[in-house]
């Protein structure tokens, strides 16, 4: 079922995750609580540790049926808060799988690469570098166009060095170079 989350609280969480074991399915757990969607590190795993305890500890989940959903957000939109998304996310996975023992994590790429809508050829490297290393982390699935993944190694070294600068938030100014690398690589 995707997906249920804290946003409503723990009572709320652990109603609908019984209705949904009764069902026999799995659960995807989204990264919002009563204070909002996550963000950084911290909230990400405090929050989706949180709920996987619940569904695991009183909900009767067996771990493997409990998806954590760190929420991949945009990054490269000109909003400063914003620069660390992916590497919150990458950061999270990891811990994540190490304290929520067989849960899986998943997100939607896609949201990643908004700033780039109509640049098909600058998303499509951006989601395959942002794979490379999350899965590095543990992630296990995510929602994207596989079909239209390029292989992390093909993807030119200008392009993917400006793309990771800004996934992992290494330059002040990864997002304008990035920005100014793409017009290069628009499909005409």
């Amino acid at each position: 079922v995707n997906s249920l989350s804290l946003k409503e609280g723990e009572d709320d969480l652990l109603e609908k995750a019984r209705a949904v074991r009764r069902y026999g399915a799995s659960v995807v757990l989204m990264a919002f609580d009563e204070r909002g969607q996550a963000d950084t590190t911290e909230r990400k795993v405090e929050i989706l540790e949180r709920g996987y305890r619940l569904l695991v500890e009183r909900a009767g989940f067996g771990p493997h049926d409990v998806v954590l959903d760190p929420c991949i957000l945009a990054v490269a939109t000109g909003i400063e808060e914003h620069a660390a998304y992916a590497k919150a996310f990458i950061e999270a996975t990891r811990l994540l799988k190490d304290r929520c023992p067989g849960a899986l994590v998943s997100g939607g790429v896609s949201n990643l690469s908004f700033s780039f809508r109509g640049n098909d050829r600058v998303r499509e490297a951006m989601h395959s570098a942002f794979l490379f290393h999350a899965i590095a982390a543990g992630m296990d699935m995510g929602i994207v166009n596989a079909g239209a993944l390029p292989v992390y190694e093909d993807i030119p070294a200008e392009l993917r060095d400006a793309i990771e600068d800004v996934l992992f938030n290494r330059r002040a100014d990864a997002t304008e170079r990035l920005l100014e690398l793409a017009q290069k690589y628009r499909k005409t």
